[in-house]
C-alpha cells in the first residue's frame, strides 16, 4: 500500500466506533508498530490496519523494514494515522504488537510511557489458533481493533480487501481477538 492521503474530515467517535477504545481520537497521529519474523504476517497485519484507517477517513502513512524476512529474519512495520500525518516514522509508538517473543526485548523501549503493550495477548493468540499458526496475526489484529477508534465495519471491509483466501477463518479469528481485547 502506498502512502495515501484522504482529505475527508476527521472522523468523530460515534455509536458505530469502538466505544471501549484504549486510544481516543486526538489531533495527534496514532502510531502502531507490528514486529515479528518473516512469514508471521507482520506486513499483512499492517496492511489491514492501514486500510481500516483509510476506510475510517484517516490520513495514513506506513513504512516497513524487511531484514532477511524471507529467511525468518526480523520484520517491522510502522503505521501512523490521524487527522494529518507527515511522517511514517514516530519517535515513540502508542501501541506495540509483537508476533514473536524473541523480538520483544528489542522493541519494548519504543513504546511511549502511556502506550499500550499487547505482548501479553500473544500467548492467548497462540492458544486460540492452535495448530493454525497462520492466523496469529489476524487474532492480534482483532485485539488491536478493540483499542483503536476505528469502527468494526471498517476493519471487516479491510479484512475482505487484504485477505483473498481463507476469508471466513480470518474473520473468525479477528472477531475472537476483538472479543479478547475488549476485556481489558
Amino acid at each position: 500500500m502506498k502512502n495515501q492521503r484522504n482529505n475527508s474530515r476527521h472522523p468523530k467517535q460515534s455509536e458505530e466506533s469502538n466505544k471501549n477504545s484504549g486510544i481516543r481520537t486526538t489531533n495527534n497521529p496514532i502510531s502502531v508498530v507490528f514486529y515479528g519474523n518473516g512469514g508471521q504476517g507482520v506486513v499483512t497485519a499492517s496492511e489491514v490496519l492501514s486500510w481500516a484507517a483509510l476506510y475510517a477517513n484517516y490520513h495514513v502513512k506506513k513504512t516497513e523494514v524487511h531484514g532477511m524476512s524471507q529467511r525468518g529474519g526480523s520484520v517491522e512495520s510502522y503505521i501512523r494515522f490521524g487527522k494529518e500525518v507527515f511522517s511514517p516514522l514516530p519517535v515513540e509508538v502508542d501501541m506495540l504488537v509483537c508476533l514473536h517473543e524473541e523480538e520483544y526485548p528489542r522493541l519494548k523501549p519504543q513504546l511511549k510511557k502511556s502506550g499500550i503493550d499487547l505482548f501479553n495477548y500473544l500467548t492467548q493468540a497462540k492458544q486460540v489458533v492452535g495448530e493454525q499458526k497462520i492466523f496469529v496475526n489476524t487474532f492480534m489484529l482483532g485485539v488491536v481493533s478493540a483499542y483503536l477508534p476505528i469502527a468494526e465495519k471498517h476493519w471487516l471491509e479491510a479484512l475482505n480487501k487484504v485477505f483473498k483466501y481463507s476469508q471466513a477463518e480470518n474473520k473468525n479469528f479477528f472477531l475472537k481477538g476483538r472479543e479478547k481485547g475488549a476485556i481489558k
